[in-house]
């Protein structure tokens, strides 16, 4: 069914390169040499070309094969604890609790789920993680929702080898300010069994804040 469904797509995409070959010959002689003039300086519009209808199928299959990153995301499988370190506001005094992690690889191994519950401010805690490795863009995303918010986090960033780091950036909505502030995370992989995850938001004048310090290890 997925093959049959590929093919048909790939059908109706190679229907739509033709189209536009079609309506680009009928008016060859008013684009062969489109050019823009800027400030007496002309520059000739470059066209990317459209792949061959074989070139895409095997960049869509490319594209939903899980690869060796998604093997390494695979070992982060299983139920972990989280003790977590939270400062609200600089100079003000940690606040320490821990939760629990619970990860599981969906959807033919392609994104780590991960489901988060635990206590936060007295109050009853549920988060949900979803994280992405974009074999094409070659860079981790990550979204992030949970009950104590109504907006969704999205980062994105790179994998680092040499210290077993992914380094995230992105937005996030700041609830008692209501403002979008930018945010940074680095989630390090300490070992099979620990991993560490440190949140940083930027203050107004400029100046990165940690708010939060996440040690994960892996429930026996």
């Amino acid at each position: 069914m997925k093959q049959i469904t590929l093919t048909l797509c790939a059908a109706t995409l190679l229907l739509f390169s033709c189209n536009d070959k079609k309506k680009t010959d009928e008016g060859k002689s008013e684009t062969t040499a489109t050019e823009t003039k800027t400030t007496g300086t002309e520059s000739t519009k470059e066209v990317m070309a459209t792949p061959d209808s074989a070139t895409m199928m095997k960049n869509w299959q490319e594209y939903m094969t899980p690869g060796d990153v998604h093997k390494m995301m695979a070992k982060w499988d299983g139920a972990w604890t989280g003790d977590i370190t939270m400062w609200m506001y600089p100079g003000a005094p940690e606040q320490k609790t821990v939760g629990t992690l619970v990860n599981k690889m969906i959807l033919n191994g392609l994104y780590l789920q991960g489901t988060n519950t635990g206590n936060m401010m007295g109050m009853p805690f549920s988060g949900l993680s979803t994280t992405a490795y974009d074999i094409h863009l070659k860079e981790f995303i990550n979204t992030w929702i949970d009950n104590m918010g109504s907006g969704i986090m999205v980062l994105k960033g790179p994998w680092d080898e040499a210290t077993k780091t992914i380094t995230l950036k992105g937005k996030m909505t700041d609830p008692g300010t209501k403002a979008e502030v930018d945010v940074r995370e680095t989630f390090r992989i300490i070992d099979d069994n620990t991993h560490e995850m440190e949140m940083f938001i930027m203050m107004p004048e400029g100046k990165e804040f940690k708010t939060m310090n996440i040690k994960y290890t892996r429930k026996k």
